[in-house]
């Protein structure tokens, strides 16, 4: 197929191609004459990757492109992988280092260490736990106790299982590490969204709403 037909299997615009092709987020295709290019189904899937991770996960096209070159190395251990993926789309450090995020640090450690979590110290979603529980703190919303951070951990091991269920599935190691990825980063958006969702539900049956306000 030629570019335009890629576009309109797609959903992307023919200039996003050749700027996705230009930073190497999607091979080139084939050439059949100095001007045409021909592609395949290779580049239908890649490309609603490449638009997934973007659109939807909000990853830069820097990102995208380092996760697409964990996911390309055949040599790679998909753990591997999948902590390339939690090292881009993890936010990066907020806040002063100061006393607050020093005791975030150690509620973050005491919870792993209490959960049996083999997560090692380095890992960049412990730094963003501890910067998330450092800001509620500096608020004054000390939310967080420990039997409150457990029962978000107890939710979160369910969902973890349910993730590594569904991987388990893919039999090819392309295919398996894809759904690593994909599973990493649009998950978190399906997860948000359902959690938003059942915040409304909850909130409306506390408060004796029957049915939910025009637009929620």
């Amino acid at each position: 197929m030629r570019v335009g037909e890629l576009s309109r299997r797609t959903g992307v615009p023919v200039p996003t191609i050749k700027y996705y092709v230009r930073e190497g987020l999607l091979p080139a295709g084939e050439l059949s004459s100095p001007n045409q290019a021909r592609y395949d189904g290779s580049h239908v899937r890649r490309l609603r990757l490449v638009r997934a991770l973007v659109e939807v996960g909000g990853l830069s096209v820097a990102a995208v492109r380092d996760v697409l070159e964990a996911v390309g190395d055949p040599g790679r251990p998909v753990h591997e992988v999948l902590g390339a993926a939690h090292d881009r789309i993890a936010p990066r450090a907020v806040g002063p280092d100061d006393a607050a995020r020093e005791a975030a640090r150690r509620q973050a450690a005491e919870l792993i260490a209490r959960r049996g979590w083999r997560v090692e110290e380095g890992n960049p979603a412990v730094r963003s736990l501890a910067d998330a529980l450092a800001a509620f703190n500096r608020l004054g919303h000390e939310r967080f106790s420990e039997a409150a951070l457990d029962a978000y951990a107890g939710a979160v091991e369910r969902i973890a299982a349910a993730d590594m269920a569904y991987v388990a599935r893919k039999a090819a190691r392309e295919d398996l590490v894809e759904s690593v990825v994909v599973g990493t980063v649009l998950g978190d958006a399906v997860l948000t969204s359902l959690r938003r969702l059942a915040q409304v539900d909850a909130s409306a049956r506390a408060h004796g709403r029957d049915r939910p306000a025009a637009g929620e």
